[in-house]
């Protein structure tokens, strides 16, 4: 992400660091953002990402969310959240965050079992809620800096560390990796969970555009911000399109 069921997740990670080498190749913005030296790469990324929200993504969840039923959406929607937890519990152990690893431990032996295989999220109503860490998270409290701010063709914006952080979480973390050892299987699962996530989003990025002088400079602004509350555990601010495709919490669920 050459252990057989990883080495599908290595491609993906390939892909996501020559992105990240040629974006240091790529023409700079004129904004003078310092978080942002590649703002016209990611400005171009970012136009190619609305452009295939539009004419795919958009009409492949549509699609889906006409033929699924919404206790069916949303039984896909908790047994991914259910698999990234186990991830969660990874970091949060390499965070030393012990008693939160014991939490998250017990919610994914609860989702589990009496959930059947995370199908339904008993966790959050027994009083154990979800967290949100990972490996990117990890480099910040070990006390790497976060880089340049990327967009990633069809992920949407990150940073230099994140891009690392996911490459991680995804090729090392990932249950998939290694519960599931065919490849057709593995690809269908992760398929879907790309489906479920881009349906549940639908309309989201449309309201950012009609509410934003500059979707761009919104999205960038409201990533760091949230990503600065992630690393520093405190309360998530309220955003008014929090659960828009480029905020990382929904990205850690692939």
């Amino acid at each position: 992400m050459t252990h057989p069921p990883v080495r599908y997740s290595c491609r993906a990670v390939l892909f996501l660091i020559v992105i990240g080498l040629f974006s240091g190749c790529a023409t700079t913005g004129g904004s003078g953002d310092p978080r942002d030296p590649y703002e016209g790469f990611n400005r171009s990324v970012t136009d190619f990402n609305d452009y295939m929200n539009e004419q795919f993504f958009e009409p492949v969840g549509e699609t889906y969310n006409d033929i699924t039923p919404d206790f069916l959406d949303r039984g896909i929607t908790n047994f991914f959240s259910n698999l990234d937890d186990v991830s969660v519990i990874v970091n949060d152990i390499l965070q030393f965050k012990l008693g939160q690893a014991v939490s998250d431990i017990a919610r994914v032996v609860f989702n589990t079992t009496i959930g059947i295989g995370g199908f339904f999220d008993v966790s959050t109503v027994m009083g154990l809620p979800r967290h949100n860490e990972d490996f990117g998270q990890t480099l910040a409290v070990w006390g790497s800096g976060s880089g340049p701010y990327l967009v990633i063709p069809l992920f949407g914006p990150s940073t230099v560390r994140d891009v690392a952080g996911f490459g991680v979480d995804t090729a090392l973390f990932s249950p998939l990796m290694y519960v599931i050892d065919d490849r057709i299987t593995r690809t269908g699962l992760m398929t879907l969970a790309v489906i479920d996530f881009k349906a549940d989003l639908l309309g989201t990025e449309q309201l950012i555009k009609e509410a934003a002088l500059d979707p761009y400079e919104f999205t960038k602004d409201a990533f760091f911000q949230r990503r600065n509350n992630q690393i520093h555990d405190r309360g998530m601010t309220e955003y008014p399109f929090e659960d828009d495709l480029y905020f990382e919490e929904d990205m850690d669920e692939l």
